[in-house]
């Protein structure tokens, strides 16, 4: 009988290729910080790079097309007094990023349409919530301006970013420090990895736990989980032996994997970028020198190795371009970008198929996630969901107008207010007309020091008068 050998993949003859030195982005001062995020933020108009800076943290945002040297003296987003820890662009909005910091506070900035004339200090509203330092933020991937954050106080909160208001708080979820957090393909679930080795599936909003599996890599090194488009979980981690592992997870079935692979001996923390259009996984590795892909599909092993590239130094952070940012004539599947430390640059590596044809591949690029949002943050806090809003690529994706984001916080006293209005009637009503104590006392004294600065003026108007006939009576 005939028996196949090799497995039928349209990612068979899948290469990467690195761009162009010209392409590329030199003299970066890579951050050093001890923290094992990406480091990097990629979409269709920016590139954010977190730097070294003194007196603080801060980050690079470089519009795509500005390559080659980066001169020192560019301007940052510099507004937060600690280390920037993690950084996220925004699905809906090309404009707008988030910031995690060891300052305690997660920052959300907009970036002017042709990138920064001068530096950014002024965020446009400042989350604050956590009790130690923020290093994981990542928005929802169908509601406009819900975003999460993740700190080393072991507490999850989700924002409500237009109006400066921390919605939902994940406490006593997490006994240990969380590694990462990832939603779901419409925003109605969570995935986080812990220290603690188990996996955790959350439900936010009920804020109860769906499914978790203790150990679910044995090693005591950091674990990465991250959803799949069919609702599985993909994990990487470390053995007890401290080889690296990855892993697949039916949240609904979480007793025993579905696959396991072990992959090699390296210490390097594996960070997997997801393509739920193709079901392909980039696993980087902080610290190795090579790309893995994996293609994920319903035939056992379920994980199937596509192929590896390799670069010529080691990377210290990297960053994944949405679908909506790549070349679809030149059949580019993914595009990644890595930093060196050593060579202190940002390198392009453009993952393609090799194919004779010229014309648009449909199977390659069905109809991806677009930047338009499903649904508004307080829909879905109020219980709904949303299914992302498809694009097609068919005639390569062409950015529209983004609306300035706008924050609107609600007055806290004016909530008080209200209530002491139901709880007294119409009695705070008459109260309410008249100015209160603590006013008439502060006009008073700035109509005093209006009274002294004018007795102040007729004293000084007097003295240049006598001054001005002495000077008259010099001259005779």
């Amino acid at each position: 009988m005939f028996r196949r050998v090799v497995r039928a993949s349209k990612f068979r003859h899948v290469f990467g290729q690195a761009l162009r030195n010209d392409q590329c982005y030199d003299d970066i001062r890579v951050s050093r910080v001890t923290w094992d995020s990406s480091f990097c933020a990629v979409n269709p108009k920016f590139v954010a790079i977190i730097i070294e800076a003194s007196g603080g943290g801060a980050f690079l945002v470089l519009p795509l097309h500005k390559s080659g040297r980066i001169d020192k003296a560019y301007p940052t987003v510099c507004g937060h007094t600690g280390p920037v820890l993690d950084i996220d662009w925004c699905p809906h909005n090309d404009q707008v990023i988030a910031s995690g910091s060891e300052d305690c506070t997660v920052m959300v900035w907009q970036i002017p349409e042709n990138g920064l004339v001068t530096g950014l200090s002024e965020p446009v509203v400042v989350l604050e919530g956590h009790s130690k330092r923020v290093g994981i933020i990542t928005w929802h991937p169908t509601a406009r301006n819900v975003l999460l954050s993740a700190g080393c106080d072991n507490l999850i909160i989700i924002w409500n970013v237009g109006t400066g208001e921390a919605m939902i708080q994940l406490e006593d979820m997490h006994p240990d420090v969380i590694f990462s957090a990832c939603w779901n393909r419409n925003g109605s679930l969570i995935c986080t990895a812990c220290k603690d080795k188990t996996i955790r599936v959350i439900d936010p909003r009920k804020e109860e736990i769906v499914g978790e599996k203790e150990k679910a890599h044995e090693g005591a090194r950091p674990m990465r989980a991250i959803f799949l488009s069919d609702g599985n979980v993909f994990t990487t981690g470390f053995s007890r032996m401290s080889e690296r592992q990855l892993a697949l997870w039916n949240p609904q079935a979480m007793d025993e994997a579905i696959s396991v692979h072990e992959m090699d001996t390296s210490n390097g923390v594996l960070l997997p970028f997801y393509d739920p259009d193709t079901n392909v996984v980039y696993l980087c590795g902080k610290g190795d020198s090579s790309i893995r892909y994996f293609e994920i599909t319903d035939e056992a092993p379920f994980v199937h190795y596509l192929s590896t590239f390799t670069t010529k130094e080691p990377q210290r952070g990297m960053g994944y371009m949405p679908k909506r940012g790549l070349d679809v004539n030149k059949c580019e599947i993914a595009r990644l970008y890595f930093m060196h430390l050593v060579q202190c640059s940002l390198t392009a590596i453009s993952i393609s198929l090799s194919l004779q044809s010229d014309l648009f591949q449909d199977d390659l690029y069905p109809d991806t996630a677009g930047p338009d949002c499903a649904i508004e943050a307080e829909d879905w806090f109020e219980g709904r969901n949303g299914e992302p809003i498809l694009i097609s690529l068919k005639n390569g994706y062409v950015p529209g107008k983004n609306r300035d984001l706008k924050v609107v916080k609600k007055n806290i006293l004016d909530n008080k207010l209200s209530k002491n209005a139901e709880n007294t009637g119409t009695v705070n009503k008459s109260a309410s007309s008249t100015p209160s104590i603590k006013n008439e006392g502060k006009l008073e004294e700035i109509l005093k020091e209006i009274k002294s600065l004018k007795d102040l003026v007729s004293s000084q108007e007097k003295r240049i008068i006598q001054l001005e006939e002495q000077m008259s009576k010099i001259a005779i």
